[in-house]
């Protein structure tokens, strides 16, 4: 759902039948990055990237980001951390092609979740956890989610997508009704006299959340299935974050994505845990992880030109780059015109020679006489704009440059005044 409420569902078959029919899409690259400041040391992160499977139709690729935030111990949150996905994995039937595998994802990570609680239980635990499971498969988010733990879409366009649900009591009027209506009690703590304090929390137990992995001693009110929701994202990308409550209790999604617009996912993530930190302070374990889905990267053509283009594409441009100099320079006088009409030549004459025979620092720096095309060595050579009207709008690397020689050659030419200050390569 977008921030304006505002929501379209489309089944996904349709989706992926509509890509079929058009041009195929290439798969995104994918970055990520993490961070996290411990209070109590419950707070996990699972990543796993370019995970191979192979289905009916070959091979594909996807990855999976989860996070574990546990409470009243960690032994929960470790729990899933190490089954979860294959829990999920064994739930998908084999031999399906990648379409069939992506629409089987959702009913798969119910199944996943339902079991890593089971068996969790059988080890007579009291620890929970909320979890916040992505899986990417090309284009195709899915996350599933129990507690409070969150993960949020920013679309390339800037439109902000939540992908979980909040199950605190305290936020959810559906799940308060749940509870109540299974025969549970959903209030405050009560310290007596009829004083209340803290969020909403189901009793038996106490626990201010509707759904968790775990949690064996709060009773059958606390449920390990998870909200699940699976989005195409459009091919020009996005950026998802996943984050416990420690950053979701001081930051607004808004908040979270302006603070590092414009980072690496690394940098993002350690500004977000920053930012939160800032707020309220370090009151609780405070982890982040910042995905990247961005289309892929072009090749520039530039760079793969064959090498004889590449000759011709150099020559080219030092030929009209040293032209369009020359020409500024050389109204100013018939002699120079005849002086730097020969250089041109001579310098077109080199460049048609190969330029696999100039020096690398000489090619993009043009370390070479103009005129004699003897190679001039750094701080030794005079910019033939020395001395020109707007010398503010130039660089003191702009070429073309004359030795020491030739220099001397021009001013007993043409009288030393016209290029009395010089300009030293640098």
């Amino acid at each position: 759902m977008s921030k304006s409420g505002d929501h379209h569902t489309v089944p996904l078959s349709v989706l992926l039948k509509r890509e079929l029919a058009n041009e195929k899409i290439e798969r995104p690259e994918i970055s990520h990055g993490q961070a996290s400041q411990s209070k109590k040391g419950e707070d996990f992160t699972f990543v796993k990237t370019e995970c191979q499977r192979v289905l009916g139709d070959g091979v594909t690729t996807y990855s999976v980001f989860a996070l574990f935030d546990g409470h009243n111990g960690s032994a929960a949150a470790i729990y899933s951390k190490e089954n979860l996905l294959n829990n999920v994995l064994s739930a998908i039937p084999p031999d399906l092609n990648s379409d069939e595998w992506v629409s089987a994802l959702p009913r798969a990570l119910v199944a996943g979740f339902v079991k890593t609680d089971k068996d969790f239980q059988e080890r007579a635990q009291t620890s929970g956890t909320t979890v916040t499971f992505v899986i990417i498969e090309g284009w195709i988010l899915t996350v599933a989610s129990v507690g409070d733990s969150r993960a949020v879409l920013e679309s390339a366009e800037g439109d902000i997508y939540y992908l979980s649900a909040d199950h605190r009591l305290e936020c959810s009027e559906e799940e308060r009704e749940r509870i109540t209506a299974s025969g549970g009690e959903v209030g405050r703590l009560n310290t007596g006299g009829g004083t209340e304090i803290g969020p909403l929390r189901c009793w038996p137990g106490g626990l201010c959340l509707s759904r968790s992995i775990g949690d064996m001693d709060v009773g059958e009110f606390i449920v390990p299935v998870p909200h699940v929701k699976q989005v195409k994202l459009s091919s020009t990308g996005g950026r998802l974050i996943i984050s416990s409550d420690g950053v979701w209790d001081a930051l607004s999604a808004e908040t979270a994505f302006e603070c590092c617009r414009g980072m690496s996912t690394d940098a993002a993530a350690s500004q977000i845990v920053k930012e939160a930190v800032q707020v309220k302070g370090l009151r609780d374990d405070t982890t982040c992880i910042v995905v990247d889905i961005q289309p892929p990267e072009k090749p520039d053509p530039q760079n793969h030109l064959p090498r004889s283009k590449g000759k011709e594409f150099l020559s080219l441009c030092f030929a009209k780059s040293i032209r369009n100099h020359l020409l500024r320079l050389t109204r100013k006088s018939t002699s120079n015109l005849i002086l730097w009409r020969n250089s041109l030549r001579k310098a077109q004459l080199h460049f048609q020679k190969g330029w696999t025979q100039v020096p690398v620092c000489n090619m993009f720096k043009l370390f070479m006489c103009a005129v004699c095309q003897v190679e001039i060595k750094p701080g030794e050579g005079i910019s033939i704009h020395a001395g020109t009207a707007e010398p503010k709008k130039l660089r003191p690397w702009d070429g073309p440059f004359l030795c020491l020689s030739c220099q001397e050659k021009k001013e007993a030419m043409e009288g030393k005044d016209l290029l009395e200050v010089r300009i030293c390569i640098l």
